[in-house]
């Protein structure tokens, strides 16, 4: 089997793994179902992470966190560790780092599967906003049928064959 993969023009497949891992930094958004937030972090420093790799200033980086953790309705939680968040805060935590340093593609597996109702359709709702008016791209893993709704073109798996797809 051969083949190549291009993304927005640029054969990753051909990349080192030193250039595809700076490639996938500042490229691809992840959202974990587990959220891999580091414990001894706040929720700002746990978004902020993204950022340092990047030459931006203190106060730029400050405005962005504050803008990212505002979208996901957590300003008022931006001081707080993992521990004192709830699960549904946790996630909104994971979404904001996914989205801090504006990439193009987010990869998400299961982004809702925490969150309570209101807060997984306010969520959907920002990602679909995103992707109509910003132009993201996203690839979501999801057993929530609402979820798998919003988007625009779904891919249903069952053992590993892809059985149908629906645009």
């Amino acid at each position: 089997t051969s083949g190549s993969i291009e993304v927005d023009g640029v054969a990753i497949h051909a990349l080192s793994r030193r250039a595809l891992a700076a490639w996938r930094a500042r490229q691809v958004g992840y959202i974990f179902q587990l959220y891999h937030l580091v414990p001894v972090l706040t929720a700002f420093e746990n978004v902020e992470l993204p950022l340092l790799l990047d030459d931006l200033k203190r106060r730029e980086r400050r405005e962005k966190v504050e803008a990212a953790l505002s979208l996901v309705g957590l300003s008022d939680r931006m001081h707080h560790f993992p521990r004192e968040l709830s699960g549904g805060q946790e996630q909104r935590v994971a979404i904001a780092r996914a989205l801090v340093a504006d990439p193009p593609l987010l990869v998400a597996d299961e982004p809702t599967g925490d969150l309570d109702r209101e807060s997984a359709d306010a969520i959907l709702g920002l990602l679909q906003t995103l992707s109509c008016e910003q132009g993201k791209s996203f690839g979501m893993v999801t057993h929530d049928p609402k979820a798998a709704g919003a988007a625009s073109r779904t891919l249903h798996l069952e053992k590993g064959q892809l059985l149908e797809a629906v645009s």
